[in-house]
Order: structure tokens, then C-alpha cells, then sequence
């Protein structure tokens, strides 16, 4: 009896399982296949068709071409950038969130920090563009603004993903015991180091958890760089001219590696801290 019911339970857990996990094989890991294989075909000169024959052109120009590269590392210094500044700006919101606001006070803060994500990306975007305008309000108030270029898109990057920061770290100082703060003032330390020594190791899987969203997000982004970037270019945007503009396929599936192999690199860093247990 015991026997029959274990295999009722393994049969409804699998019946349970395969449609999930069938569209993850299918669907995610069949188009990554297709990416990684697309980039090693090439195009026709004359009519732009691709043409489904080995050749490994398109990943030789990625690795030796200097424009490329450029992009690249510029894409990568932009997505860490950005994840710092969110991680900067979200520690002292989440604390102040968790373990000193009142709970009516503590309800408006989250609703203030999740409501920009019910926006449209493109409205908030867009929005940023006038901002930072140079005939723009940042610029009648302050007599300055930064214009478009490569602060824009950080700023404005950073503006999009802050609340996928914001959300863990709250998260993981809301679970930590008020009391462990208590008992460290008792011992003598300072503010400062109750911070550092106490609750900075606790939260930081939280940081990690909210680090894995900025820095895929800002990788992959070629919206905001299109309207806030001026001149810049980064690795999405460049994905986006060789797929749409210059109807490249392979070239475009072959630049796609950067930043897949930039996220599995950032991803086994995060999980060498030991941080990735603890989310």
C-alpha cells in the first residue's frame, strides 16, 4: 500500500515537472542552441541571406575587432557601474525601510519603491531624456546637466533596475533579529560597526540576490543606451544595428555570446562568495 502510494506521489510530482521543464529545455535552452550554432554560419554578400554553412569568421572578427571589444568592455564597465550605485543607494533605503521606519511609513516606502516598475520602460525613459536635456528641467534648476552620453545611460540604468535592489536588501534586513543589533551596542560598538561587522554580512546575499538583476539587466540593455546614449555604444545596441539594420544574423548571434559568457562568469563569481547559498 505504502509501496502504490510513494508511486502515485513520484507520477503526479513528474506530471507536475514536465510541462515546466519541458518549455525551459525547449524553449530557453533550444533558442540558446540555436544562438550559439546561428553564430557560426554566415550571409550572402549580394542578397543578405544566411547561409547555413561552418565557418568561424564571425567569431574571429568579434575577438579581434577593436570596435567590438571597445563595446564590450564598455558594456561590462557600465553594467558594474550601475550595480554599485544601486547597491550604494539601496542599502541605506532598505535600512531605513526595515529597521527604522513605522510600519504605516514602512508600507508607503515599498509602495514608492515597486511602483516605478508598473511604468512603462519606455515612458521612464523617455522621461529621463527630457530630464537631462540640455534645455531641460535638471538644467533650469541647476544651470547643469550631464546631457546625453555615457552618464545618461548610467543614470538612467541605474533609475530602471534600482528596485530590484532595493526589494532583497529589504528582504534580508527585515529577516535579521532586531536583538543582534542590541546585543553589539552592548558590547561597546559603534553604529558603524554593528553596520560593517554584524548586519553587512548578513545582507550582503541580499546584495547578491539584487546584484544578478542590475548587472543581466543593464548587460542586456539596448533601449535606454538608444535614447539617453548620444554617440554611446554598447554591445545591445550594437546586437540590435547588425540584427535589424545590416541584417547580419550570424554576426549579431556571435556578439550575443558576449554577454551570455559576461552573466555565466559574473554568476560563478557571485557563487564563489558562498553568497548564492544563502538567497
Amino acid at each position: 500500500m505504502a509501496a502504490d502510494q510513494g508511486v502515485t506521489r513520484r507520477v503526479r510530482l513528474a506530471l507536475l515537472l514536465t510541462p515546466p521543464l519541458a518549455w525551459l529545455i525547449v524553449a530557453y535552452l533550444g533558442s540558446l542552441a540555436v544562438l550559439l550554432v546561428s553564430a557560426f554560419w554566415s550571409t550572402d554578400e549580394f542578397t543578405g541571406a544566411v547561409v547555413r554553412t561552418f565557418t568561424g569568421d564571425n567569431i574571429m572578427r568579434v575577438l579581434t575587432d577593436d570596435v567590438f571589444r571597445t563595446a564590450a568592455l564598455r558594456t561590462v564597465g557600465v553594467a558594474l557601474t550601475v550595480t554599485v550605485v544601486c547597491a550604494v543607494l539601496a542599502v541605506p533605503i532598505a535600512l531605513y525601510m526595515a529597521k527604522v521606519a513605522t510600519p504605516r511609513l514602512r508600507l508607503m516606502l515599498v509602495i514608492a519603491v515597486t511602483t516605478p516598475l508598473w511604468a512603462s520602460y519606455l515612458v521612464k525613459a523617455y522621461a529621463w531624456r527630457m530630464l537631462l536635456s540640455p534645455e531641460g528641467p535638471l538644467s533650469w534648476a541647476t544651470g547643469y546637466t550631464p546631457g546625453y552620453g555615457l552618464i545618461a545611460t548610467v543614470i538612467t540604468l541605474t533609475y530602471l533596475w534600482l528596485p530590484y535592489m532595493v526589494i532583497p536588501v529589504y528582504a534580508a534586513f527585515e529577516r535579521i533579529p532586531d536583538t543582534l543589533a542590541d546585543a553589539s551596542a552592548d558590547l561597546g560598538a559603534s553604529d558603524f560597526a554593528t553596520l560593517r561587522m554584524v548586519l553587512a554580512p548578513l545582507v550582503f546575499p541580499g546584495i547578491a540576490a539584487g546584484s544578478i538583476f542590475t548587472f543581466s539587466l543593464s548587460l542586456g540593455d539596448y533601449i535606454a543606451v538608444t535614447i539617453v546614449g548620444g554617440k554611446t555604444q554598447l554591445i545591445g545596441n550594437i546586437i540590435y544595428g547588425q540584427l535589424v539594420t545590416a541584417n547580419n544574423q550570424p554576426l549579431a548571434a556571435a556578439l550575443s555570446i558576449i554577454p551570455l559568457v559576461a552573466i555565466v562568469a559574473y554568476l560563478l563569481a557571485i557563487r564563489r562568495t558562498g553568497a548564492m547559498e544563502n538567497v
